[in-house]
């Protein structure tokens, strides 16, 4: 009787170990990655799935400016106004057909410059 105990004692405590990393590798693994984006000040006119207006991103200040066609969640763009952000990205599993697979989140934002 007591082996038994012991043995149940031992399978319960390996299944608790083994659900907690699994929880802990899928948290990390959708965590995503964080980004630096420079928007500039005025958006430009881009076709999406329709004519839309596109903020203008570059991830570094040598970089050249290029058409960014979803949207920052948390962001609110004003226009004249240069921003630095630091974003948050995620893949998105099954995104839809006319939509981004990266779902971007405002984590922080640096600066916001009037130009």
């Amino acid at each position: 009787m007591k082996s038994i105990t012991t043995i149940v004692k031992g399978t319960f405590s390996a299944l608790a170990i083994f659900a907690i990393t699994q929880c802990t590798a899928s948290a990390n693994a959708s965590g995503g990655d964080e980004k630096t984006f420079i928007v500039g000040p005025q958006t430009a006119d881009c076709t999406g799935v329709a004519p839309m207006k596109c903020l203008q991103v570059k991830e570094t200040q040598s970089g050249s400016w290029t058409n960014f066609y979803t949207n920052i969640e948390g962001f609110t763009y004003e226009p004249g106004y240069e921003y630095v952000l630091k974003v948050k990205t995620e893949k998105i599993e099954n995104p839809p057909m006319d939509g981004s697979s990266i779902k971007y989140t405002l984590v922080k934002q640096v600066s916001k410059t009037k130009k």
